[in-house]
């Protein structure tokens, strides 16, 4: 997919080439980031390219790695921002995710130097990368430092976060989801709100500029969804703006909607490990993942899992998917999922047509033993029975309508139970 057009690219391509302007302590400043940050441009490259199997441009060398070689470290005479127009490397001609993989490379804690401005370039990056629709974000870490991938970036979905109590609201009313959190946890979450409460300038219509601390800001974004309120000493729920109170004693649910407006002011922090930290020293069944709070319990696509897919069309479908659910969009997510579902059916074509392409995969699954292969062969026919009997997408008006939404709760579990699994066992899958 070329979705990132040569404009975006190139204006990246500049980003490390070129600087660019910060204010740093109310002066104006030129920076100056080298893609490659503490690794030499062959070892940085060698972490994405196999360079021995890469043609060389010198008839003297064998392969790429040989010919970049000599003219970067014996000669040095490779022009300054080769890399981005090498042909080779697919940086400015190749698929989007050729692109989107170098990037998230190079802010690898592995790659980038820790005490430079690597997060100024980020920045710059993401805002680059947003206008075609993407974006680098931190999807784990590893020694404490955050680890970046990349994902489709919806601006509509991004304008308006609906926090936890409002995801949930007709489970919660339902008596569906229940929850609770003792003192322990609420102090714990607190205090940490304290650790990680900062001051923001910020600027009205008339251009006045003030001072917000961290918890007014949240107030501020909780407002936008009910009055924040908590009980008095009389027992009374009442209007509050002292964010102690409203954590210490307030549905737990409002409660987490503080933790996930608090996480989107902390998001380049420590702050989502530990508050899922609290969680599970308190046994508590949820975990704070990409600014949302969702039960562990839950039927959910395993992102390392996803990443190790080739197809990009079926990771994309099924990376939506897991967005839609985790939204609360349930219907678009079982769309998405079902889409996923006959994608991945097609996984080894144009090599094998799609029915032959999805006995490989059943093949795979079970092994080719009969017991197993007879199981996954009933699924996949029941799913695809499914598909072609309900309205799973919303576009097709001649099948059955799902006039209960809480039907796609077991729609999107039931297909997800298989893909789960049977995206494990694609080319390139695991058995850890």
């Amino acid at each position: 997919m070329r979705q990132i057009t040569e404009i975006t690219r190139r204006d990246i391509f500049a980003l490390f080439m070129y600087g660019i302007d910060i204010t740093d302590f109310w002066e104006n400043k030129r920076i100056y980031y080298d893609f490659c940050g503490k690794l030499s441009e062959i070892d940085f490259l060698k972490r994405l390219y196999d360079l021995n199997a890469l043609p060389s441009y010198d008839n003297r060398f064998e392969n790429a790695e040989s010919d970049i070689r000599q003219h970067t470290v014996n000669n040095d005479d490779y022009e300054k921002g080769w890399v981005f127009e090498d042909d080779r490397l697919g940086l400015l001609n190749g698929d989007d995710e050729v692109l989107l993989k170098f990037l998230c490379a190079v802010f690898h804690p592995a790659v980038r130097i820790e005490t430079s401005y690597w997060k100024e370039l980020l920045d710059a990056v993401n805002g680059l990368l947003r206008n075609d629709g993407y974006e680098l974000y931190p999807e784990n870490k590893i020694s404490g430092r955050d680890v970046y991938a990349w994902r489709r970036y919806d601006p509509e979905a991004s304008a308006l976060f609906v926090p936890f109590s409002q995801r949930h609201e007709q489970e919660i009313k339902s008596k569906k989801l229940k929850l609770s959190l003792n003192m322990k946890i609420r102090n714990q979450i607190y205090k940490l709100f304290e650790k990680y409460s900062t001051i923001y300038r910020e600027s009205d219509d008339t251009g006045w500029q003030y001072d917000m601390s961290t918890s007014e800001c949240v107030f501020r974004d909780i407002s936008q969804f009910y009055v924040p309120k908590c009980f008095d000493e009389k027992g009374d729920y009442v209007e509050t703006t002292d964010m102690k109170q409203f954590i210490l004693h307030n549905s737990p649910y409002y409660v987490f909607d503080a933790v996930e407006f608090y996480e989107k002011y902390n998001r380049d922090s420590d702050f989502a490990a530990r508050i899922n930290a609290f969680f599970k020293l308190n046994a508590v069944a949820y975990k704070l993942d990409q600014g949302c709070i969702e039960s562990i319990l839950e039927v959910t696509i395993d992102k390392k899992d996803v990443s190790k897919i080739s197809e990009k069309g079926l990771k994309e479908l099924l990376n939506e998917a897991d967005r839609y659910y985790r939204s609360g969009n349930k219907q678009i997510a079982v769309e998405k999922l079902w889409d996923a579902f006959e994608r991945m059916k097609t996984y080894y074509s144009p090599a094998l047509d799609k029915a032959k392409s999805a006995d490989k995969i059943i093949d795979n699954m079970s092994g080719s033993e009969p017991n197993f292969k007879s199981l996954y062969q009933a699924e996949f026919k029941d799913l695809t029975n499914i598909g072609n009997k309900f309205r799973i997408r919303h576009h097709e008006t001649t099948k059955i309508d799902i006039t209960d939404n809480r039907q796609y709760e077991y729609f999107y579990k039931r297909c997800l139970s298989l893909v789960s699994v049977a995206i494990l066992y694609l080319e390139g899958g695991t058995n850890e």
